[in-house]
């Protein structure tokens, strides 16, 4: 027995002395670590060897990989969890524009928001616009109302401005509708209203009846950045994102934004070392009729096979088609207007589409709003498998809000996935007063969904209807509240918070196939993580809403830092050009 028991030492001690001979590039210690691991759900330490973890333990048993160069970071007790993975942001339109943008994100007051407003309007120079691009309700407001013309009018003067209301509507002021040259003849375009009063002239209004097209038109009208400019926004819309704890974004593409065109500064970022998030993106058909041209076209360009192999350095890649891929089955959330009847020409465009991608192994993603909508897409994702079975292949639904049982099952069947984003912590009051409180109790219905084993991926939508900030989504998850505090959600459809931030985490990696390396802190899994500003397990439901990054790490490296971690991170620069609201107000607001 004693030999047993000094075998079992030796051995012990030999193990230890082996994987402590491992080189520990970074150790982060006295750490609270949620690292969503069951075997071990709680840590101390962690021990990273370049872009992996190699140990996740007590204090004691990490220091032990130290060696004479690993960099060593005392957490101070702050708790550590790993990094957000957002399966639906436009982050890379967003990048662009980030500069040019009056952000209402988070903003507690429209007095507050109104004076923004008017000091952004004198400093901003003649030929540019004042922006406000999203992110807000308001619900948000203690006023709890919108602004009037009059009163975005009086605050911006002569400055053109643009402000946009989700996907429902959007404020051009005096100045905004002489630039862009609209007057008494200016006809309403297809699916929107350009609004007139009495005598037939503008006021400034333009409504999403039902489709957004005239405010993603619109504001594709307004002037872009330097090639310069947009590298810095990109760069400091990044940042922020890290700010906020995120270390994964799957792009799932917008209106006006172009491949290969509007792809260069993220391309650019990627090959200088400076894109400080994980970026598999989806190509978005741009144009209604030329769909299919389109992806026959980037299925020509693109290699999905030989991007997702060894040869790719990093996770920047096209990753498949979507969330737009045909326009005669773009179902736009307006919940203040009636739903949209779609396209009796939908069936046909979509499944040549989706027969094209599907025998080429592209993953897709589509937007579904509403059942009725994902009925008539299903429809035709199951008459494909019947000709080219999907086998596998990584496709699902974005948004989802009223599906119902049956379809959850078909899309079970056919192994979908479902991105799910808080954009009814924007919307659910406009939905109560649409459809009534208990249409709005399970809307997304998430619990089910999880009940069902569908793959389930959280996310924003932002930054154009909800704002990117992940944390309301969590708030949204676990608490069912909108933002403006109205708990709508029943019982049974709000998560405890280790289930939401698996959907934030594994969910999202798992929705195309990469959970068994990221979205846990393990062994062998990718260091991607982050510490904490406060304590997410046990801080209070409303202060969720403030939570952010003191320190972000992706693949091993320290990409963002603030306070006491502030000296040992990369300086963010400054906006240019020099006018940036971010210059002045920052991304997202809490006050």
């Amino acid at each position: 027995m004693k030999k047993i028991l000094t075998f079992t030492i030796v051995l012990t001690a030999f193990l230890l002395s082996a994987n402590a001979q491992q080189k520990a590039t970074l150790i982060i210690h006295n750490a609270n670590i949620v690292t969503l691991n069951a075997e071990a759900p709680q840590a101390e330490a962690v021990a990273i060897s370049n872009d992996r973890i190699i140990a996740v333990g007590n204090n004691t048993n990490i220091l032990q990989y130290k060696t004479e160069t690993t960099k060593m970071i005392n957490a101070n007790g702050r708790t550590i969890i790993p990094g957000l993975f957002d399966s639906h942001l436009h982050v890379i339109r967003a990048g662009r524009f980030y500069n040019t943008e009056l952000r209402w994100d988070g903003v507690k007051t429209l007095k507050r928001a109104m004076q923004m407003l008017k000091e952004q309007a004198a400093r901003t120079p003649k030929g540019q616009w004042v922006r406000v691009v999203g992110g807000w309700n308001e619900y948000q407001f203690a006023e709890k109302r919108l602004p009037t013309l009059e009163e975005i009018n009086e605050a911006t003067g002569n400055t053109p401005t643009f402000i946009l209301y989700l996907y429902a509507h959007a404020y051009l002021n005096k100045a905004g509708i002489k630039a862009l040259n609209i007057n008494e003849n200016t006809p309403n375009p297809s699916g929107g209203l350009i609004q007139k009063d009495a005598n037939g002239q503008p006021t400034g209004l333009l409504v999403a009846e039902p489709s957004a097209f005239i405010l993603y038109s619109t504001l594709a009208k307004l002037p872009e950045l330097t090639p310069a400019e947009k590298m810095n926004s990109t760069r400091l819309f990044i940042s922020e994102m890290n700010r906020l704890g995120v270390t994964s974004v799957m792009d799932a593409g917008g209106g006006f934004q172009n491949f290969p065109d509007d792809y260069g500064i993220t391309d650019s970022l990627f090959k200088l070392g400076q894109l400080t998030i994980r970026l598999p993106y989806y190509l978005f058909a741009q144009k209604a009729g030329t769909e299919l041209q389109d992806y026959q076209k980037w299925i020509g360009m693109v290699d999905i096979d030989h991007q997702h192999g060894e040869e790719a350095e990093t996770e920047y890649f096209v990753e498949g088609g979507g969330e737009n891929l045909v326009a005669s089955g773009a179902d736009f959330e307006n919940f203040n207007k009636p739903r949209p009847d779609l396209s009796p020409v939908l069936e046909k465009q979509l499944k040549d589409v989706i027969a094209l991608l599907v025998k080429n192994r592209w993953p897709f993603r589509l937007h579904a709003t509403y059942n009725e909508t994902i009925t008539r897409f299903l429809n035709v994702i199951e008459e494909v498998n019947n000709e080219t079975p999907l086998n596998g292949l990584p496709w699902l639904f974005d948004h989802a809000e009223t599906v119902s049982d049956e379809n959850l099952k078909r899309i079970k069947a056919l192994n979908g996935g479902i991105s799910i984003q808080h954009r009814m912590a924007y919307q659910g009051e406009s939905f109560i007063a649409r459809y009534g409180k208990q249409a709005a109790q399970n809307t997304p219905p998430v619990h089910k969904m999880l009940d069902m084993g569908i793959k389930i991926g959280a996310g924003t939508d932002g930054t154009r209807v909800a704002s990117y900030n992940p944390w309301i989504a969590l708030y949204w998850l676990t608490t069912g509240k909108t933002l403006g505090g109205k708990d709508y959600t029943g019982k049974e459809n709000k998560l405890d918070r280790i289930t939401a931030l698996k959907l934030y985490t594994q969910g999202s990696a798992s929705l195309i196939n990469q959970e068994k390396d990221r979205g846990t802190l393990k062994e062998g899994y990718l260091a991607d993580l982050v510490i904490l500003s406060d304590d997410y397990l046990k801080t209070d439901a409303e202060q969720l809403k403030n939570m952010h990054s003191l320190l972000t790490v992706l693949d091993g490296k320290i990409v963002y830092g603030e306070g006491e971690f502030k000296s040992i991170a990369p300086a963010v620069p400054k906006a240019i050009p020099s006018w940036s609201p971010v210059n002045y107000y920052g991304g997202y607001q809490y006050k």
